[in-house]
C-alpha cells in the first residue's frame, strides 16, 4: 500500500516564505512525475509545479519566478521552496505522485491529504 503525506504548511505574512515537503513510502516499483497542486476555496484544484524523475520541471503561471520545485529520486520524496508569497496563494496544497506500486497494475496517482497554506498579515 502506498502513502503520500505532505508536511511544512502554516501560516505567513505577505511576502514570507514557505517549504513543503512530501515522501511517498510503500512497496514503489517506480516513480514518474511528482507534483503540487493546490485548490483555494470555491475554485478548482490547479496544478502548481511538477518535476519529471528525469528532473524537468513545470510551473504554472501565478508562481513562476517565486516557487521552486525539486526531488530526491531515491528517497521518493519532493519538496516546495516557496518565496515571496502572497494572500492569493492561500489554498491547500496537494502533494502528487505517478508511480507503480504491488497494489495497482501500471501507473497510477497517488495523492496526500493535504497541507494548509495561509498567507495573511
Amino acid at each position: 500500500q502506498v502513502q503520500v503525506v505532505e508536511s511544512g504548511g502554516g501560516l505567513v505574512q505577505p511576502g514570507g516564505s514557505l517549504r513543503l515537503s512530501c515522501v511517498a513510502s510503500g512497496t514503489i516499483f517506480g516513480v514518474n512525475a511528482m507534483a503540487w497542486y493546490r485548490q483555494a476555496p470555491g475554485k478548482q484544484r490547479e496544478l502548481v509545479a511538477q518535476v519529471t524523475n528525469g528532473g524537468s520541471t513545470y510551473y504554472g503561471d501565478s508562481v513562476k519566478g517565486r516557487f521552486t520545485i525539486s526531488r530526491d529520486n531515491a528517497k521518493n520524496t519532493v519538496s516546495l521552496q516557496m518565496n515571496s508569497l502572497k494572500p492569493e496563494d492561500t489554498a491547500l496544497y496537494y502533494c502528487n505522485a505517478n508511480l507503480r506500486s504491488s497494489g495497482r497494475i501500471g501507473w497510477n496517482d497517488y495523492w496526500g491529504q493535504g497541507t494548509q497554506v495561509t498567507v495573511s498579515s
